[in-house]
């Protein structure tokens, strides 16, 4: 079975998807007009934008419970085995495809903000939204959630429950049955707490290890402060096979930074989208933009201050695939090393594994929160989809202990197979994802268009999708009728004062 998935995962996961997310980011990019530079300002604005709105969430919890499942170990040990792989090249590449996805990210989460529902008295959203009202395919739609319900309840949660009992066992000789116990207890606490307790435990955890992660780095560089200007020119000379010790790793190095730009990012794979349908706000190219700005945070922020600690401390190797080693400074350590050993360079190695223990705990831990999150989405979508709202308790009830359970069961077990299985449907979905967002993008676009005309002429955004030529949009378009009758209701009471006289003359009320 390994081997049936591990054969299909090569073709699914081949450099033509990775390349597939790279073309599609260029052409949104200049789809939008270079979105993700004209509307920076708007990105960082929107963030702080207040919401009173009790059936949604803020912007910023929303692009916090984003990073919180960004944010991972593909930061961390998907940055360093790039640089094991490609060279200090790849750490360019994976700038340029941060660069266009952040472009792609503006175009699935717009189409989640213009496709969401209410459901259950919460806002939801995400890829099988608009899969089935933008495509009109109701059938895949409710497939495509079913198997991301089964990927991010089932497999996902063991992959970051293992890591973390791992790491916790290596610094501090825990058991992984406790730390798999004691970590399903403390997810129990704020899953069953409703998204608006996830997004709050976001809200401030994520913040505080994002910017504890990228103090160390800024504390790294400015100890080799006269390094820097030889680590950029290394990166850029490498990038364009231009250094001559990393000479003939020219593609290597764009697959892989593009492959773990990708990864770290998510961008076009819809597993992200999620979190943004939960969100409140007056037009939908709103938290595009605030989501957009999620990719520059994870890619040139965290991603960066990982290949930054490797390179400017020298702590890793370079080893191509079939190759001989370029580049052997740790005598042949892993890439999941690499950062650890960085980090041991400020006061020692027992700081560095401590400290790398602590950022993948709370990184992980994060991700698992909003997983739930995720699964409850894809549940409710496929609920309302084919009218089971009679099973509404059991189901969910159900989710949530399965997802606790696989917690524990991955604390305690690393499975090969579950990697291969999961990281398959996660492939397909995102073959899909990429090209449904491709075939509705023009709708994106005619919203972007929207927003940009309302800012011009000076107004706050309001989506009004009648206005725009948007169809299906079923939430926006209630939104719409009922401020449309209400505006009517108040024509209608002020309209006997400006009555004429002789419209009162023929009155009952006249003649009486």
């Amino acid at each position: 079975m390994l081997e049936i998935v591990n054969f299909l995962n090569r073709y699914i996961w081949s450099n033509a998807l990775v390349f597939l997310f790279l073309a599609v980011g260029l052409f949104f990019t200049v789809q939008t007009r270079f979105v993700q530079v004209r509307r920076f300002k708007d990105m960082v604005t929107l963030l702080f934008e207040k919401n009173d709105d009790n059936a949604g969430i803020s912007s910023f919890q929303a692009l916090a419970m984003s990073l919180g499942s960004r944010i991972g170990t593909g930061n961390i040990v998907g940055v360093a085995t790039a640089i094991s792989l490609g060279g200090p090249g790849a750490v360019f590449w994976m700038w340029i495809t941060g660069f266009f996805g952040s472009a792609t990210s503006f175009i699935e989460i717009t189409l989640t903000q213009i496709y969401k529902s209410k459901l259950e008295g919460e806002y939801r959203g995400g890829t099988p939204f608009y899969i089935y009202k933008g495509l009109n395919l109701k059938w895949f739609s409710v497939i495509s959630a079913i198997i991301l319900t089964v990927v991010i309840g089932i497999f996902w949660p063991t992959v970051q429950a293992n890591t973390i009992a791992l790491t916790v066992k290596d610094s501090f000789n825990i058991p992984p049955l406790v730390t798999g116990t004691l970590l399903a207890l403390s997810i129990a606490v704020i899953i069953y707490g409703g998204v608006k307790r996830i997004a709050t435990v976001s809200e401030y955890l994520v913040p505080f290890m994002a910017f504890g992660y990228v103090g160390i780095c800024i504390v790294l560089l400015a100890i080799n402060a006269s390094e820097i200007p030889a680590m950029f020119s290394l990166i850029v000379s490498s990038a364009f096979n231009l250094n001559a010790t990393f000479a003939g790793l020219l593609g290597t190095a764009i697959a892989m930074g593009v492959q773990r730009g990708v990864f770290a990012s998510a961008a076009g794979l819809g597993t992200e989208t999620f979190e943004s349908g939960a969100t409140s706000v007056s037009h939908p190219a709103k938290q595009g933009l605030v989501q957009a700005l999620s990719i520059y945070i994870d890619t040139f922020l965290i991603c960066t201050s990982t290949a930054f600690m490797i390179l400017i401390t020298g702590m890793y190797n370079v080893n191509p695939k079939g190759g001989e080693p370029i580049v052997n400074n740790l005598q042949d350590a892993g890439p999941e090393l690499y950062t650890q050993f960085a980090m041991g360079t400020l006061v020692s190695q027992t700081f560095g594994q401590y400290f790398m223990t602590a950022s993948l705990f709370l990184f992980c831990f994060t991700t698992l929160i909003t997983y739930f999150y995720k699964m409850d989405t894809n549940i409710s979508f496929v609920k309302e989809t084919l009218n089971l709202k009679h099973s509404s308790k059991f189901v969910n009830h159900l989710a949530r202990f399965g997802l606790l359970g696989m917690v524990i069961f991955g604390a305690i077990n690393s499975a090969p197979l579950i990697w291969g299985i999961t990281d398959l449907g996660v492939g397909l979905l995102g073959w899909i994802n990429v090209i449904t967002i491709f075939l509705l993008s023009k709708i994106a676009v005619k919203a972007l268009k929207d927003y940009d005309e309302q800012k011009k002429a000076g107004l706050n955004p309001i989506f009004r999708p009648s206005k725009v030529g948007i169809k299906n949009a079923d939430f926006w378009e209630e939104l719409e009728t009922k401020e449309l009758g209400e505006k009517e209701s108040a024509a209608a009471l002020t309209k006997p004062v400006n009555r004429s006289l002789s419209d009162l003359q023929q009155s009952d009320v006249f003649l009486e």
